[in-house]
């Protein structure tokens, strides 16, 4: 049990960054043009107008949760006289609020995907494996948050938080996650698999958001009333006659 471990939480995390990191390197130079969202919007608009935003913008808010409550140690909220309640309150609300828009949001757009036969034509066989695992991996997180109501008596700031901050210092702490509750190991090992697939799937776009738009020059439209000015050429200029070379002479 203990080399089960030790590869789940010690070594597979470093496997599946590096999948991660040389499938997208692969993807981006041998399918550039694949690169992209393969947007849908032509064929139904309706309810991708609902599911979209209320899928990314819960995603945003799981994703600040996450890095807030596994990154920022337990020792810092302390220090700034936050206190534990507080914090695991606004973490159940906000967190369960956030994860229950997002699962809304992709249940929305799951639906729109089944239902309209243009758009159920254009689903890749990646995205048949990869809504599934989205799914389990949000339903997973859920349950993980909700897990922490009163009275709980695990605290994830002193064992997944430790394990994952232990990553990045390329020393993983794997008993801090080997002793963490089921469904906290389930969500870990779910989102893994979802990162080792994300470079051969349409989620693959989240790397293309358009950053530069927010530095680029404006871009200037006519209207469609305004004709532009008539384009005045100038009169062509008769070339002088050619004489005959008899009449030189």
């Amino acid at each position: 049990m203990k080399h089960l471990h030790t590869t789940l939480w010690g070594v597979l995390p470093y496997l599946v960054v590096a999948f991660m990191v040389t499938g997208t390197v692969w993807r981006y130079r041998y399918d550039r043009f694949g690169f992209t969202t393969r947007s849908s919007q032509l064929h139904e608009n309706r309810l991708l107008r609902v599911g979209g935003p209320l899928f990314h913008f819960g995603l945003l808010f799981v994703i600040a949760g996450h890095l807030i409550g596994l990154l920022v140690p337990e020792a810092f909220t302390d220090r700034v006289h936050v206190h534990e309640w507080l914090y695991h309150a606004n973490a159940l609300l906000v967190g369960g609020i956030a994860g229950l828009a997002t699962l809304a949001g992709l249940a929305i757009l799951l639906y729109r995907r089944l239902r309209v036969p243009a758009v159920r034509g254009a689903t890749s066989r990646s995205d048949r494996a990869v809504y599934p695992l989205l799914a389990a991996v949000i339903l997973a997180g859920i349950t993980a948050t909700a897990s922490t109501a009163p009275p709980h008596h695990y605290d994830y700031r002193l064992g997944v938080s430790v394990w994952v901050r232990s990553l990045f210092a390329l020393d993983p702490d794997v008993s801090a996650m080997s002793h963490a509750p089921f469904v906290y190991q389930t969500h870990t090992l779910l989102a893994m698999a979802l990162f080792a697939l994300w470079p051969f799937s349409r989620l693959v776009h989240a790397f293309t958001a358009p950053v530069g738009y927010l530095a680029r020059p404006y871009i200037v439209y006519r209207s469609r009333g305004a004709r532009p000015a008539p384009v005045t050429r100038p009169a062509p200029v008769a070339a002088p006659p050619v004489r005959d070379a008899a009449a030189r002479r």
